[in-house]
């Protein structure tokens, strides 16, 4: 749906990808919202050829012909600090990806993508797990690696309206706006990422007061509306780990395109950090 279609996050993820690349990164290490691994282990992506997961809702000659380019030496690598830091970590050398990822990297980098990382998510869905994760993988920000958390702000499948997609396959259609639980969770969202707009941080975020704001949004009377299941929120707790130690204190966060598509589905997308060459300016 969004992920196939034009739209402001489109667009936005083509400005972060040009300034990855001029930056010079070298690896991306990405964590999606469908891969998930049962009992108390987590994977990491080691298929050599992995193939596309089809998209409902999105031609398929819209991604089928972009080239995968899996990154085996870092998720070796990936996967060994994440042994060393007490994870029980293995290498799925069969795991095919999955939309939350590639559409996104088909955006980033359209005439083809650094190698990339994935990593599973844990199906206990444990936001303090997935929040160490961040922060054991946090001193690899110091190389030339992009970190990506694929996730979404307000993801409630049963609480959508489908009736613009399934009769006029537009997924940006309304008929009415979004819903004040999802358009409370967004804000509560936003506020747990990169501060409230009136605060004295305003557009600083990071340190630990970071990763207990975003753990804590589990926590809300409107998280089971605004989140149907859990799987949607473990990329921005694994985010909270990679930018909430306390020598990251104040630095720039900002929301830099924000879509909402079926009323109630808010797709936002934040940046963490700043660029040595460029930077994107706040546009919300």
């Amino acid at each position: 749906m969004m992920l196939g279609e034009e739209s402001q996050s489109a667009n936005y993820w083509k400005k972060c990808g040009d300034l990855a690349l001029a930056n010079g990164i070298e690896h991306v290490v990405m964590m999606g919202a469908h891969w998930a691994v049962l009992g108390d282990g987590i994977e990491v992506s080691g298929n050599p050829k992995p193939e596309k997961s089809p998209v409902a809702y999105v031609k398929p000659e819209k991604y089928e012909s972009y080239a995968l380019n899996p990154d085996l030496q870092m998720s070796s690598r990936v996967c060994d600090m994440l042994k060393s830091s007490g994870f029980k970590a293995s290498i799925n050398e069969k795991f095919d990806w999955i939309h939350d990822t590639y559409l996104i990297l088909i955006r980033m980098f359209p005439s083809g993508s650094p190698p990339t990382t994935i990593i599973s998510m844990n199906a206990r869905y444990d936001p303090h797990y997935h929040m160490k994760v961040g922060s054991c993988l946090r001193p690899l920000r110091s190389e030339k690696v992009l970190f990506i958390g694929s996730g979404g702000a307000v993801h409630n499948l049963y609480r959508n309206k489908w009736a613009p997609m399934i009769l006029y396959r537009d997924n940006f259609g309304f008929a009415a706006p979004p819903e004040a639980w999802a358009l409370d969770f967004r804000q509560e969202f936003k506020n747990a990422l990169i501060g409230r707009d009136d605060g004295e941080m305003k557009g600083r975020t990071g340190g630990p007061e970071l990763r207990r704001r975003v753990t804590a949004l589990m926590k809300l009377p409107g998280y089971r509306d605004a989140q149907a299941t859990d799987d949607h929120m473990m990329s921005s707790m694994f985010v909270s780990g990679l930018c909430g130690a306390w020598e990251d204190v104040g630095i720039l966060g900002e929301l830099g395109a924000e879509d909402w598509e079926l009323t109630n589905m808010c797709n936002a997308q934040f940046t963490l950090g700043q660029w040595s060459i460029g930077n994107l300016s706040n546009q919300f």
